[in-house]
């Protein structure tokens, strides 16, 4: 069993890490953000920190690649944010979740992941400013967005992604997954070659 919050454990024995993670009882009620097909039997799976380097210059290439089969494929992104490493890494993803609860998920995923080198060094104050900023570009309820950075909600659903992580022995990032097959670092280097692994699935 492994705690996500003082209300709620959740059995990770009898979660399948390479399945779309819908909301129920048994996940606590937490669900997957996917983009694509979502009757598709082909899942890519991404576990990324948005403040790592690695993560931010493989994140258009997925985006390209998944744009190409989005008809054929879905895409699902877990937080896996190596906090020891990455001061922001944690508010990063925080700020991510706040933006779903608004409907902008991906608009905030995407614009998080092509700034880092503007928020990944600041500190105290200008951090949350500078994510509270990109919120108004995108339109969103700030006083909510801010309430919902710092909820348990959000909290759970990080905490989750990265215990779902440590099942899948995810130990850099990012890490790929095509239908629970990890893929080669250097697969990820282009659009084409990680385009050639999601056509070599769906065939």
């Amino acid at each position: 069993l492994i705690f996500i919050s003082n209300q709620s454990e959740i059995d990770f024995s009898k979660i399948n890490i390479d399945k779309v993670q819908a909301a129920s009882s048994d996940n606590g009620n937490i669900a997957d953000h996917t983009y694509g097909n979502k009757n598709s039997k082909v899942i890519v799976m991404e576990y990324a920190d948005y403040q790592c380097p690695g993560c931010a210059g493989v994140s258009p290439i997925v985006q390209a690649a998944i744009e190409t089969y989005k008809d054929k494929v879905l895409l699902v992104f877990r937080n896996f944010p190596l906090t020891s490493a990455h001061a922001n890494a944690k508010l990063a993803a925080a700020s991510a979740e706040a933006a779903g609860l608004q409907g902008k998920y991906w608009e905030m995923h995407y614009k998080i992941f092509e700034q880092q080198q503007e928020w990944s060094t600041l500190t105290g104050e200008d951090r949350i400013n500078y994510f509270v900023d990109l919120a108004k570009e995108l339109k969103l309820d700030t006083k909510k967005f801010k309430s919902d950075i710092a909820s348990s909600e959000v909290s759970r659903k990080i905490s989750f992604d990265q215990a779902l992580g440590g099942k899948a022995k995810v130990n850099q990032t990012p890490t790929v997954f095509i239908n629970g097959k990890m893929l080669k670092t250097e697969t990820l280097n282009t659009v084409d070659s990680l385009e050639e692994a999601i056509a070599k699935e769906i065939k």
